[in-house]
């Protein structure tokens, strides 16, 4: 085979060969997670908490996501995040303080995995408020067990509010709340959780 043939065959193998490993690293990259973005997901006071976010969540990943002021970790994705959602009013939803910051805690209405739906809950309004554990602990929130659930939590006292969506059979509710806590907390604390035992000395009327 004349010299220019055998160069031109073996620059159409490279090609080929390049190509090839392009689409398996291609193939390899997740496809970014589809989350619907809050309502005020365009407010300022997000920018500090998604700048802040970790890369990882003990062995979950970050990964990129479709829309603003959202983040998810996992693959699939275990936890989701969204800044900009309503901040919860008076409620008697659990709410447990985790390094300083204070969530709301409900039981989402379905168990899809957060990577397959956006999420969609509500804050309540009913009256009232949950039980507080100490500043730093981690007592009531819902941890991985085989069987977890998927739970809805929503920042208190803070504006805008954080909502996670987590699978805590995937990964430990605890360590979620605590690797965040400090992203989170850079949207200031306006209020806070009252315990049974403080609503008992509110003043009535």
């Amino acid at each position: 085979m004349p010299r220019h043939r055998r160069a031109a065959a073996l620059a159409r193998a490279l090609a080929l060969a390049t190509a090839l490993a392009l689409a398996t690293a291609l193939s390899a990259c997740s496809a970014p997670v589809s989350i619907d973005p809050a309502p005020d997901a365009a407010n300022p006071a997000c920018a500090p908490e998604m700048i802040a976010l970790p890369d990882s969540i003990g062995d979950a990943a970050l990964r990129k996501t479709t829309s603003q002021a959202t983040a998810a970790w996992g693959d699939p994705a275990a936890v989701v995040l969204r800044c900009g959602v309503g901040s919860p009013g008076p409620t008697t939803d659990r709410c447990v303080t985790v390094n300083g910051v204070d969530w709301v805690i409900k039981e989402a209405s379905t168990a899809s995995s957060p990577a397959s739906a956006a999420p969609t809950s509500k804050p309540s309004t009913s009256a009232g408020a949950g039980p507080v554990p100490s500043p730093s602990g981690t007592a009531g929130v819902p941890d991985s067990g085989g069987e977890g659930g998927t739970y809805v939590l929503t920042t208190f006292g803070r504006t805008p509010a954080t909502e996670l969506l987590l699978d805590s059979s995937k990964i430990s509710s605890a360590t979620v709340l605590a690797t965040l806590a400090s992203a989170v907390a850079k949207v200031p604390q306006t209020a806070k959780c009252v315990g049974q035992a403080e609503v008992a000395q509110l003043p009535k009327g």
